[in-house]
């Protein structure tokens, strides 16, 4: 009984109709794919070459393959992130297998039929194939636009149409014509037994024409998503910072608007509206009618819609501040050739001043930098806005920034600020609290006793880089 009543969903019919038009690029993929008899002959050595107990050696092999290729680690454990209760590790999903993902792939395909009839009888019935079926949907819609309640009364009724009278026709079916009845009994015990659905046998003509819709649907994904990326990339990316402005001022305004008023719009006109002309642009006269005439009237509009634009984004859409511009410091740092009694000589331009109290000079570490001042480069993502450094004259103002602490500030000269030497260390102390600025440091006189090292602080103006800056920059280098 069960192979009487187990039928699979199937597309047995003609393809389904392509949705978009077949480019230069579909058409290079379709003459590389494989044929159905050498595909129907490769699946047969696959069936043919497994063991009883699993899988082909071929599978096996290359399942190991790319088990050593693919890393094992997750991208939690590589970046330290807390565990995600819904990965894989957590409910045990397989990993990556070449025998599974063939095994599920042939599971699916036998399945996947009812999606192909529904998308088969949608796309004819919304291309006017059957004309009162298309009116019909019409009918539904306006009643629907008109009452959006009904919305709750929708997938009921297609459960009852589509589901339960189908089901209760299967085991009640109408007598035979030789029989002359004018009415039509519902009474009586079932006449036939119930249909179940089945998966289409592997290597059968059902299977087949699952693998060519699924082949022409993956085709018309990737031709659909290739040319919405075409249409949408360009307004909301910003290569164009005028175009995309507008597209963002548009959604912003619209988004204000709709949160402000939305009960003054019209929605079910709106809607009925909607569907009506979406339905209606299905139907091939009309289309070959709105093809004819694009040229002659539609083109005229959209050239002076774009014009209109164009001049409304030249006029409004100012875009013309400058980079942002941040101020840079380096530190010249100079150290006693012999001990504190020594001349001074030009060590390392630094960013850190080095002061006696910073973490690098109580770590007992050298200072780090560069020993050229045409070293120094700008940080990365940014260029020099000036073209050469200049000395930093408010010396005590940094200096009271950075809360150094036993160092001599100079207020004229070079505006050195120099590191002082501990007091148990300095008979002289007294003099130099005398003349004490602020906690921790004093202005020089010339009289102290300093340390080994002193420095003084450069400025120099950075700009961010632009697009044409790095593009530049790419093809001097």
């Amino acid at each position: 009984m069960d192979e009487y009543t187990a039928e699979p969903f199937v597309n047995r019919e003609e393809p389904a109709p392509a949705l978009l038009s077949v480019g230069p690029e579909s058409k290079r993929r379709l003459k590389q794919s494989l044929s159905s008899s050498k595909l129907k002959e490769k699946l047969q050595d696959g069936a043919n070459s497994r063991s009883e107990t699993g899988f082909s050696l071929q599978d096996r092999l290359l399942t190991k393959l790319l088990q050593q290729v693919i890393p094992s680690e997750n991208i939690e454990e590589v970046l330290d992130l807390p565990p995600d209760k819904r990965s894989s590790k957590y409910i045990g999903r397989p990993g990556f297998s070449i025998p599974l993902m063939s095994s599920n792939f042939r599971r699916f395909n036998s399945r996947i039929g009812i999606i192909f009839v529904f998308q088969t009888r949608l796309i004819r019935l919304l291309t006017w194939k059957n004309p009162t079926h298309t009116i019909s949907l019409l009918a539904t819609c306006t009643f629907v636009c008109l009452n959006p309640y009904l919305l709750a009364v929708l997938p009921l009724a297609a459960a009852l149409i589509f589901v339960m009278v189908p089901a209760y026709l299967v085991r009640h079916p109408p007598p035979p014509p030789t029989i002359n009845q004018n009415t039509y009994s519902l009474n009586g015990p079932p006449l036939a037994p119930p249909r179940t659905i089945k998966p289409a046998p592997e290597m059968s003509k059902d299977f087949f024409r699952n693998m060519r819709d699924l082949q022409n649907s993956m085709d018309d994904f990737s031709t659909l998503h290739d040319t919405i990326l075409k249409v949408i990339t360009p307004l909301t990316n910003f290569s164009n910072e005028a175009l995309s402005s507008t597209v963002f001022l548009f959604l912003f305004v619209t988004t204000c608007a709709l949160f402000i008023a939305p009960h003054l719009l019209p929605w079910r006109l709106m809607s009925l509206l909607v569907c009506w002309t979406s339905i209606a642009l299905g139907h091939p006269s009309l289309q070959e009618f709105v093809m004819n005439n694009r040229e002659s009237h539609l083109r005229p509009h959209e050239r002076r819609a774009q014009s209109l634009l164009d001049s409304w984004i030249a006029r409004d859409i100012i875009l013309d501040a400058p980079h942002e511009s941040r101020e840079v410091e380096i530190f010249e740092l100079q150290k006693r050739r012999s001990g504190r009694k020594g001349d001074w000589e030009s060590w390392i331009f630094s960013h850190n001043p080095f002061d006696p109290l910073s973490p690098q000079r109580i770590a007992g570490e050298r200072p780090k930098g560069t020993r050229f001042f045409e070293h120094v480069c700008a940080p990365r993502g940014w260029e020099w806005g000036d073209k050469k450094w200049i000395l930093d004259l408010d010396s005590r103002e940094w200096v009271e920034e950075r809360m150094m602490q036993g160092v001599e500030v100079e207020v004229e000269g070079e505006r050195w600020v120099t590191d002082l030497v501990p007091e148990e260390e300095n008979h002289s102390s007294a003099s130099r609290t005398s003349k004490s600025m602020g906690p921790g440091w004093t202005e020089g006189s010339g009289r102290e006793a300093v340390g080994e090292w002193r420095r003084r602080r450069w400025i120099r103006m950075v700009r961010r880089k632009g697009v044409s800056s790095n593009k530049d920059n790419a093809k001097s280098g």
